[in-house]
């Protein structure tokens, strides 16, 4: 069985972003050589996610929306993790939205459905953070 790792790095402006990473991933998945098998992606931070959805802007406005119902960033005192940090919330969305995915691998590609594409969900940017790529197979 064959073995591929790779690091993505992202820094985004903004405390909360989206970011389709299928075309990285797919790029890893050709450098591995790998035809079947299983890819993994995980967010090496815990106030950043990967998740599989549609790419379409008015379903990531409504994560957005969604997503400070259930875990506002404001006002921070309303979490007991604030003291020192201000990113309570953006752990409460980390742990909604999840860590990590696992695709299939078939006939060199990711085995996705019609609307399916990876991405990395960012809650408390302004620094560098990173996703680990690890695909398995032949």
């Amino acid at each position: 069985m064959k073995s591929y790792r790779k690091e993505l790095w992202f820094e985004t402006k903004t405390r909360r972003a989206y970011i389709n990473i299928t075309p990285q991933v797919e790029e890893c998945l050709r450098e591995s050589g790998i035809k079947e098998g299983l890819a993994l992606c995980n967010a090496m931070h815990i106030t950043a996610s990967v998740f599989i959805n549609d790419d379409e802007s008015g379903l990531h406005a409504d994560f957005e929306r969604w997503l400070e119902k259930l875990a506002p960033e404001k006002p921070h005192s309303q979490y007991a993790h604030n003291g020192f940090e201000d990113n309570a919330d953006a752990h409460l969305k980390r742990q909604i939205m999840g860590r990590e995915v696992v695709a299939a691998v078939t006939d060199g590609k990711l085995d996705f459905g019609p609307w399916e594409q990876i991405f990395y969900g960012e809650f408390d940017g302004g620094r560098k953070k990173r996703v680990l790529i690890k695909i398995i197979g032949e």
